[in-house]
């Protein structure tokens, strides 16, 4: 179904309200403001509008001097150093922002992408059955309609590159959203389990072995006989916390760097996982379900004042 904002007068009935956040290293701005609702009604819908400046052609370096770049204006030059401001001539084969919005959003999603303050929490087993599992078994059905969508083939089946129909292990292999699918530099893809019950690593055992190593296996080869990446090419991780709690594997070019979402404390290798649960015991909890897990919380997260005030009961 095509969405109603997806035309440029349609993004000029947008009304600001305010920054969210904005990021000068990826060059990203996040505002909060309304489009009118889609019912006709006299309520607008609360929106959330992200917009990230795209990468440049790569692929095409000569022609960034040659046709790409329209217009300069001097800054500064000193003896062999010279300073320009540059104007991008218009191209439909190169973009030169990416917009993704969020309409309507709930006070759940402008809280994610708002700046946020971090603290750093160490979440024991007991801390994570006593607070963080009560958390995610209250999230409601709603929050996660668009994951259902896309693994039941209701949307984005366009896009999958490998489906594993297992009704228990099984998994949808697509790019993710945030990628411009052109951009071969900052290829980014997601692995995620169709499984409602395995929520985040902490519920992986050694059963979800043969699924983590097909999700491996089916990455490597797609990235290789799509774009010829060859093996080496990508890293393959995994959040805790996640954005949401559908297992989900995170798959990007290893050349991209600076992804927040890299951050130590936030993204595990998926190769360290497997070789965890290889390790862990043939029944009973997994090493990960076993072990404390550290990370960072933002101020704006659900779990941030619980988890906060339960640090204080926590012994060196």
């Amino acid at each position: 179904m095509a969405s109603p904002l997806a035309d440029v007068a349609a993004l000029r009935l947008f009304a600001f309200d305010r920054v969210l956040n904005y990021d000068a290293a990826t060059q990203t701005i996040v505002l909060l403001g309304s489009f009118p609702a889609a019912d006709g009604a006299s309520e607008r819908s609360p929106a959330i509008v992200r917009i990230e400046k795209a990468a440049l052609p790569v692929d095409q370096p000569a022609a960034l001097l040659e046709s790409a770049i329209a217009d300069v204006r001097l800054i500064e030059n000193n003896d062999i150093y010279t300073w320009l401001l540059g104007w991008l001539a218009p191209s439909a084969a190169r973009p030169d922002v990416k917009i993704n919005i969020i309409c309507p959003a709930t006070d759940v999603h402008i809280r994610k992408y708002t700046a946020q303050k971090f603290v750093v929490v160490h979440e024991t087993p007991a801390l994570y059955e006593r607070i963080v599992k009560p958390y995610i078994d209250a999230f409601p059905a709603s929050r996660t309609k668009w994951v259902r969508d896309i693994l039941e083939g209701r949307s984005e089946a366009d896009k999958v590159l490998h489906r594993d129909s297992h009704p228990e292990f099984g998994y949808v292999l697509l790019p993710d959203m945030k990628w411009d699918l052109t951009t071969l530099s900052s290829l980014y893809l997601v692995a995620i389990a169709s499984s409602p019950a395995i929520c985040s690593l902490r519920n992986l055992t050694r059963a979800h072995l043969p699924m983590l190593k097909s999700i491996r296996r089916e990455a490597h080869k797609a990235v290789n006989d799509k774009w010829g990446l060859e093996r080496g090419a990508l890293r393959l991780f995994v959040h805790y916390q996640p954005s949401y709690y559908q297992f989900h594997v995170h798959i990007v070019n290893v050349e991209y760097q600076g992804l927040l979402g890299m951050t130590v404390g936030q993204a595990h290798l998926l190769d360290d996982i497997i070789s965890l649960l290889e390790l862990s015991p043939d029944d009973g909890p997994s090493i990960l379900a076993r072990m404390t897990l550290t990370y960072g919380l933002g101020d704006q997260h659900g779990l941030y004042e619980p988890m906060r005030a339960a640090q204080v009961d926590l012994h060196d």
